[in-house]
């Protein structure tokens, strides 16, 4: 089922303000690991893209989320800006990319924010079924995303995957892949988060269940070897 998100309410001003110390970093910190380094440009692609989750229920009622595969802190970051109440997990393997997460929440006042410089599948063994949300932009296929949230999100919690254009094949993949994974496809949310922005799609997809045995695999098979795929 598909539907569209209601417009948010506007912003308030120390979102604001934080906001614009992000951007301000990516556009001006020359070890900030994205290629989009022009200020209107970092507000659309960073700033307004992560936000388009903004008002879903899940993430509004959430008291603990985890951002896997953080990159340059996006959507974690600006999440964390507009709900200071909610406490944020940023999850990366890169070390780099951690110090650099790191210094953009400093930089924004986020004081509900951890960055943590780890695989998702190895911080999943320390910290099982601890998130009501993980959101995840741009990390893998749909199935693989789901593998990597499923341990980490308490039962009925929910993943968010920001994703593009839809894929029939990775739609099917996670279906045929939810059993295996305690992870049930429930919603595609069209979002259109700027102007320009073209075929962005939110994913909702439930924890259903207790965490399956065998849940982590070893880190990288998620994406190498995903659950669901036809042989």
């Amino acid at each position: 089922m598909s539907e569209l998100t209601p417009d948010p309410p506007p912003l308030p001003a120390p979102a604001r303000e934080a906001l614009t110390a992000l951007v301000d970093l990516v556009a001006t910190d020359p070890l900030a690991p994205t290629s989009v380094r022009d200020r209107e440009r970092a507000w659309d692609v960073h700033v307004a893209d992560s936000l388009s989750a903004r008002g879903l229920p899940e993430l509004e009622r959430a008291d603990r989320v985890c951002d896997i595969g953080s990159g340059a802190g996006f959507p974690g970051l600006a999440l964390a800006a507009v709900l200071p109440a909610t406490q944020f997990v940023l999850v990366d393997s890169s070390g780099r990319k951690c110090e650099f997460i790191a210094r953009a929440a400093a930089a924004a006042g986020l004081e509900n924010v951890t960055v943590v410089a780890e695989r998702a599948e190895i911080y999943a063994t320390v910290a099982p079924g601890a998130f009501d949300v993980v959101t995840a932009r741009a990390v893998g296929r749909l199935s693989a995303v789901a593998e990597l949230a499923s341990p980490l999100l308490r039962r009925g919690g929910a993943l968010i995957a920001y994703e593009g254009r839809r894929d029939p094949d990775q739609e099917a993949e996670i279906a045929r892949a939810a059993a295996q994974l305690a992870m049930t496809p429930e919603r595609i949310i069209p979002v259109r988060p700027y102007s320009t922005s073209e075929n962005r799609h939110l994913h909702l997809i439930r924890k259903s269940g207790p965490t399956p045995d065998g849940l982590p695999r070893r880190p990288g098979l998620a994406n190498r070897r995903p659950l669901g795929r036809k042989k």
